[in-house]
């Protein structure tokens, strides 16, 4: 029976699951279309997150050999006032309202309860979900479950060519690419710069998990520098995914995180160095640069470097 979902192999992820559910959404691509493409390598890179806890935040629904739903959940190593944790999921097109969705989330819900209890149990636990604007069933599904749009995520792109500003480096300061001796500096900015719109800080492990991976590109990701004293205070980091290119035939340059430290704001370094990385993209190959950027900011500094929305990210969340 067809919306029998028992007769389906319910089980925790593993390591193992990269190329089952990278097919899974790159085979729903063709319904939901949100223009992304994954690599078993990238959805590996999710798998061993240090702090995705398979055996017990995640779940994989197979029928027969074919990964048709799955659900994990990654907890923060390190929280103030709140603990944020985030749901991701995915249920195969041809499976949903079957009730696969409802079971996953219930079950990431409960998953992010007992881990927030082990490692914050003294302060308020929200759980985080991040998904495309428009895709079917997703709405009706996290309202279902309590969860409430917070907001929303511009997805905006950058075409390059004669679009890419002219934007001199301010007085005082010099820009250098990123390397193996200023790693941590690139860390230290992305922590203290994002402090401020209340991120956690990223320890060194999560960092090389989700920001110097596979997809990170090291030759366009900036670092700019005070020359008085040689303290860094802004940087730029980006990326590149392969399998993109699939589904939309553009090499596309992803600015993945940008930050300039709080006593350094308002000299023009943001501008700088994303006028530095849009020309040297280009250079490189590069046929367009796009990044996600709060949609209260999506008119700020990156309207006038050039970037302009195409599409929405939700943002939802409920207090659990």
């Amino acid at each position: 029976m067809l919306n029998d979902i028992t007769s389906l192999t319910w089980r925790p992820l593993t390591s193992g699951d990269a190329q089952a559910s990278a097919d899974l959404i790159n085979a729903n691509e063709a319904v939901d279309r949100v223009g992304e493409f994954y690599t078993a390598q990238d959805t590996l890179q999710e798998l061993i997150s240090p702090y995705a806890e398979l055996e017990r935040a995640s779940l994989g629904v197979f029928d027969g050999d074919v990964m048709v739903g799955f659900m994990k959940v990654v907890y923060r190593p390190a929280a103030q006032d709140v603990h944020r944790m985030m749901m991701d999921g995915n249920v195969l097109a041809d499976h949903r309202r079957r009730g696969i969705g409802t079971a996953l989330v219930e079950a990431g819900l409960a998953a992010a309860k007992a881990l927030h209890a082990q490692f914050h149990p003294t302060l308020k636990l929200e759980v985080i979900v991040r998904k495309m604007e428009g895709v079917a069933g997703v709405a009706e599904l996290m309202a279902s479950q309590g969860f409430a749009p917070v907001t929303y995520e511009e997805y905006m792109a950058h075409p390059l060519g004669d679009a890419i500003p002219d934007v001199a480096i301010p007085d005082g300061l010099r820009i250098e690419p990123w390397s193996e001796l200023n790693d941590e500096e690139f860390r230290m900015i992305r922590n203290s710069s994002f402090a401020d719109v209340g991120s956690s800080p990223m320890p060194v492990d999560n960092w090389k998990n989700r920001m110097t991976d596979h997809s990170f590109q090291p030759e366009v990701s900036f670092l700019v520098r005070d020359v008085a004293d040689g303290a860094p205070v802004g940087m730029v980091l980006t990326k590149f995914w392969e399998g993109d290119v699939v589904v939309t035939g553009v090499r596309d340059l992803f600015f993945f995180a940008i930050g300039t430290l709080r006593d350094h704001r308002r000299r023009g370094v943001a501008g700088a160095l994303i006028a530095h990385a849009l020309r040297t993209a280009a250079d490189q190959g590069f046929d367009s640069a796009s990044m996600n950027v709060d949609s209260s900011g999506a008119s700020g500094i990156y309207g006038e470097a050039g970037f302009a929305p195409k599409k929405r990210v939700v943002v939802w969340s409920r207090e659990a």
